[in-house]
């Protein structure tokens, strides 16, 4: 069986780097200055948004029935400048700490590289086919 990634995976990355968002608050506000934890969180909230519309766009571009390039182009046009610049405004602002931000964004990386390592630890792209060898129903 060779070995794919489905689109579901970015996700599921999503979800799994919100809840981990949520248990980092939990903790962080105990230990850490505020305005270090809405740095994290900043960073956290930016590449999710970053990686969302990542997505967006790559589902309308490459798709079977070839490219919607007007969403493309109202993506492109929405992502590019709002969320850049949202992330020049959190690095250029003294409020937030850029090192914390960048914390914030690898927490991202982190979760892919976990799931990634978790597939390999559990050999779930090994696994043989389960459906592949069921008899065929005729339809009546």
């Amino acid at each position: 069986m060779t070995p794919q990634m489905d689109i579901a995976f970015i996700d599921r990355t999503l979800r799994t780097t919100a809840i981990l968002a949520l248990i980092f608050i939990v903790f962080a506000f105990a230990y850490l200055e505020a305005y270090k934890v809405v740095s994290v969180l900043s960073g956290v909230i930016w590449g999710m948004l970053n990686l969302y519309f990542l997505t967006l766009l790559i589902k309308v571009t490459v798709r079977p029935e070839g490219p919607d390039k007007r969403a493309a182009l109202i993506l492109m046009f929405f992502k590019l400048p709002v969320i850049y610049l949202a992330g020049y405004f959190l690095l250029t602002n003294d409020y937030f700490d850029a090192i914390y931000l960048m914390v914030g964004f690898s927490i991202l990386f982190f979760v892919i590289v976990m799931k990634v390592l978790g597939r390999l630890v559990l050999g779930m792209d090994n696994k043989p086919d389960v459906n592949k060898n069921a008899p065929r129903q005729e339809a009546v």
